[in-house]
């Protein structure tokens, strides 16, 4: 990274999972050099499904870059290409796929929670 702007190929950056799912996920937080979000490319293969989930303080942001599915407190959104999706802190949320191909999102997660390496607790709440 250089002074104020990094540049980053997240094929360069290392496949992780989800600590909740088998997802693939690639930390970029760290290499960014990000400070004030969380930012993460989520690669949800054909039959995949995160956990559903909530962050407390933390608004998220989705970006697919393939089209994508996400479901919004239970229900599946079909979202293009380039689609991009704001989810409220308290709203649950998670990335599906029920179709053949690979669905590739950034996610953007913002203000921090957890640390780079540890994103922190997952609250899904009974009364939903």
């Amino acid at each position: 990274m250089t002074d104020g702007y990094a540049i980053v190929d997240p094929e360069t950056v290392p496949d992780d999972r989800f600590q909740t799912c088998e997802s693939t996920v690639r930390r970029l937080t760290g290499p960014l050099g990000a400070e004030e979000m969380r930012v993460n490319q989520v690669v949800v293969d054909a039959g995949e499904v995160t956990t559903p989930h909530t962050h407390e303080g933390q608004e998220e942001v989705f970006v697919a870059m393939t089209e994508g599915q996400i479901a919004i407190e239970g229900e599946v959104q079909d979202v293009p290409r380039g689609g991009v999706v704001r989810v409220h802190e308290d709203t649950v949320r998670n990335l599906c796929n029920h179709t053949e191909t690979r669905h590739v999102w950034l996610a953007f997660g913002a203000p921090p929670v957890g640390t780079a390496e540890d994103f922190g607790a997952y609250v899904v709440e009974d009364e939903r």
